[in-house]
């Protein structure tokens, strides 16, 4: 992303940060790489976010043990020779790398033994370049040798599997455990910025590295009133951007007691109409029944509307939960439409369930998804805790309000200051500090240039003012400014100038609102 198109960017973080700060959230930032494990046990190591999606960097042992695959069984033909040759210098050209990066410790023994293969290594090449293919006691040994030296490598404390992170709940939760944020007054309250990673087929609104805005409520309980509220929220944010055609739409998924009542009956109305469902829902019936709503294949939306509806199946409490929070809804004036197919497909996630679609982004059109999630933390190993958050998909909202015409061009200068005269070069530079400490953004050409010129790029830049310094200015400290709308322009103290910019900035703002 470039300018002007990084304005519009910065404009959508900084009304989230201001929002989202009214409302008692602060900000944290998780590292972009994380546990693969933390993925797999939070967003489900079967979803194919896991399984096909992240971009994962493997454990720091398996690199060394891939080059030692071979070294097994016996060297008793010419062709495992030539294989435990070829691991065996594969091996110590690894291992010499991850001592000199301190990816395995980096001890005297290990140094020891990784020497002491490198010798071994050697003698296997040396033969090699003389032809000696034939098994040998020579090869045994080096081979038996080589295996012992391995076994008494210190790599025990070596790294675990590493990912890029494909989101952010995971990372927020993570850190709520290792902090002790339970300790804090509850519920705590956190919102993130930042890019996310998933290896998918790029399209519109979809992309390899993307940006989310996200928030999670965490602790304390799991009244109606803060899921409304976490709603409420993002939906003044959307207004306050003037995100085009936003719509909610809210369901209840039930929670431990009722949900999987509700997933069985469903996996056994699936299996009536199996045959007529596509391979990806059948394969689904198995393993995550809710996820077949989810489908878009045109032939089964028919089935679909046929099957039993969670809303029909909720337990009394979750019920009277729903209706709460319908009502809490009603009471912020925040207008919704109940959708029976939004599901989340994780166990984890209970009760209120939203999306959030908008105009503009054909039919990749969500920019918002949240819900509760009142068992991550404990899944995570912390203790018991509620939990309820949302992730916006901030490239979507970009393209919405670009479609829409909301993006507006990069902001143009206050000031453009346009100096002639070795004397006033000086003048100009104290003038521009002056101005730039105020808050103004100003330009000034690094060379005298021609006043029809001066002009000409300061209409270029899109200033507001050009600010005229010539010998005459700067000897009698009345400095010209030049209305580069009208052409109007006026005499003004260099004393005056700070002031009088602030006064039409203000007046100029009251206006346009």
């Amino acid at each position: 992303m470039m300018p002007p198109e990084t304005e519009l960017w910065n404009r959508v973080e900084q009304t989230a940060r201001e929002v989202f700060g009214t409302y008692g959230f602060g900000e944290i930032r998780p590292p972009i790489i994380e546990s693969t494990e933390l993925f797999a046990r939070a967003v489900g190591g079967e979803t194919d976010i896991v399984s096909k999606e992240m971009y994962g960097f493997p454990k720091k042992l398996e690199i060394l043990r891939r080059a030692t695959t071979d070294l097994v069984g016996q060297v008793d033909t010419p062709a495992k020779i030539h294989v435990f040759g070829q691991a065996l210098a594969v091996l110590v050209l690894n291992l010499g790398q991850a001592l000199e990066g301190a990816v395995i410790p980096t001890t005297q023994t290990n140094r020891h033994l990784v020497e002491q293969l490198k010798e071994i290594s050697g003698r296997t090449i040396a033969r090699w370049r003389a032809g000696q293919w034939e098994p040998s006691q020579q090869w045994t040994n080096d081979f038996e040798t080589a295996r012992a030296l391995i076994d008494e490598l210190e790599i025990e404390r070596l790294e675990e599997s590493s990912s890029l992170r494909p989101e952010a709940t995971a990372s927020v939760c993570r850190a709520y455990i290792e902090h002790n944020m339970q300790q804090l007054p509850a519920p705590v309250k956190l919102y993130y910025t930042g890019p996310m990673f998933r290896r998918e087929r790029p399209q519109k609104g979809r992309y390899r590295q993307f940006y989310q805005i996200g928030a999670e409520v965490l602790g304390g309980s799991d009244a109606p009133g803060i899921d409304a509220e976490v709603i409420e929220m993002v939906m003044v944010y959307f207004a306050k951007l003037e995100l085009p055609g936003v719509q909610l739409e809210i369901n209840s998924i039930g929670c431990r007691d009722c949900r999987p009542k509700y997933v069985e009956l469903l996996r056994a109305e699936l299996q009536k109409v199996k045959d007529r469902l596509g391979t990806d829902s059948q394969r689904r019936i198995e393993t995550n029944p809710l996820r077949v709503l989810d489908s878009k294949l045109e032939h089964e939306q028919a089935i679909i509307e046929t099957l039993p509806r969670i809303g029909e199946h909720l337990c009394a409490d979750c019920a009277k939960h729903y209706a709460e929070v319908k009502r809490q809804l009603g009471m912020r004036g925040v207008a919704y439409k109940e959708t029976w197919r939004l599901v989340r497909g994780l166990d984890y996630y209970m009760r209120t369930t939203f999306e959030i679609t908008a105009r503009g982004l054909g039919s990749q059109n969500a920019v918002c998804g949240g819900g509760r999630y009142d068992g991550l933390i404990e899944l995570l190993g912390g203790p018991p805790t509620k939990g309820i958050g949302f992730a916006i998909g901030e490239d979507r909202v970009i393209l919405s309000l670009l479609e829409a015409g909301k993006g507006n061009a990069a902001e143009g200068r206050d000031v453009y200051i346009a100096w002639m005269g070795e004397k006033a070069q000086a003048t100009a530079i104290a003038a521009a500090r002056t101005l730039r400490e105020a808050g103004f953004r100003v330009a000034m050409p690094p060379v005298e240039q021609k006043f029809g010129k001066a002009l000409g790029q300061a209409d270029k830049l899109g200033a507001r003012y050009a600010l005229i310094l010539g010998e005459d200015e700067v000897a009698s400290g009345e400095w010209t400014l030049k209305t580069l709308a009208d052409g109007s322009q006026k005499k003004i103290a260099k004393a005056e100038l700070v002031k009088f910019l602030r006064e039409a900035k203000r007046d100029s703002s009251l206006r346009s609102e």
